[in-house]
C-alpha cells in the first residue's frame, strides 16, 4: 500500500510548523514522508503474536540524583531579563506565534 503525499500537503504541514519550504524541498520531503509511511505499513504487517512487549532492551538503568538548585549557577530575575528586548512586570515579552 503506497500513500501518495502531495507537495501541497507538505507545504500545508510546513506552514503549520512555520517553516519555509521551497517547491524543490517539498518534493523531497513528500518522498521522505511516503517512505516513512511505507515503513510503518511494513511494520504493521509483521505478526507480533507471542512476542513479549518491551520498552527497554539495553539493560541500562537511569541514574538519579537529588534535584537541588545550584545557587552559584542561578540567575536572579534581574540578571535573566538584563538583555531582553522587551519586558513587562518582570516577564519576557515575545511576539505572538499563534493567531486567533
Amino acid at each position: 500500500m503506497s500513500t501518495k503525499i502531495t507537495n501541497t500537503q507538505v507545504q500545508h504541514i510546513a506552514k503549520l510548523a512555520n517553516i519555509p519550504v521551497s517547491d524543490e524541498e517539498a518534493a523531497k520531503l513528500a518522498q521522505g514522508f511516503e517512505k516513512t509511511l511505507e515503513t510503518i505499513a511494513d511494520l504493521k504487517s509483521i505478526d507480533t503474536a507471542g512476542v513479549t512487549p518491551t520498552s527497554q532492551v539495553t539493560g541500562l538503568e537511569n541514574v538519579w540524583r537529588e534535584d537541588i538548585a545550584d545557587e552559584k549557577r542561578t540567575f536572579t530575575q534581574k540578571e535573566a531579563l538584563a538583555n531582553a528586548k522587551v519586558t513587562y512586570n518582570g516577564y519576557f515579552v515575545v511576539p505572538r506565534l499563534i493567531k486567533k
